[in-house]
């Protein structure tokens, strides 16, 4: 079975899929005081309609990836809660899974990624702790509308790393 080592997420190895921002230690300015401090547009998206926010809690397993789902004009947004959390991408590809292209991040508890729209992926999982909290971020009755799962063949599972 391929293996998929999880490396530290970066801004120039995650663009082709998305971005990312620590959202307890955003970096900026800002915009009124030192109260109140806001930093504008770390993470943005386009939507039409309303925004659902779902709690995920996902178990440690043995970290071998068996399928995957993608959205064909919906982003995702992932904030990991109370763990750091490992996510899998791979490249659009027009509805037909390319696991052999899959790559894995490490992403720090309080940090959020924006998946792309049409960007192979699954559920985060926890780096440490046996079980992992984050927060799903998707324009509303995403799930209903546009979410594609795919099954891999046995010979395209792959099994994470760190």
């Amino acid at each position: 079975m391929r293996e998929v080592k999880a490396v530290k997420i970066n801004a120039a190895d995650f663009a082709p899929y998305g971005t990312f921002c620590n959202m307890t230690e955003p970096e900026g300015y800002p915009l009124a005081g030192e109260i109140h401090k806001f930093y504008p547009d770390r993470i943005s998206g386009t939507c039409v309609g309303s925004i659902a926010f779902s709690p995920i809690a996902v178990r440690k397993d043995d970290r071998i990836i068996k399928m995957a789902e993608y959205h064909t004009t919906t982003w995702e947004g992932i904030v990991a809660l109370d763990d750091d959390m490992i996510i899998h991408v791979a490249p659009a590809s027009g509805g037909t899974p390319v696991p052999e292209l899959a790559k894995a991040f490490i992403v720090p508890k309080g940090c959020m990624v924006k998946i792309n729209a049409a960007i192979w992926h699954l559920c985060p999982l926890p780096l440490n702790n046996d079980e992992l909290h984050a927060m799903i971020i998707l324009p509303e009755c995403t799930y209903a509308n546009d979410c594609t799962v795919v099954d891999f063949e046995e010979k395209d599972w792959f099994k994470i790393t760190v």
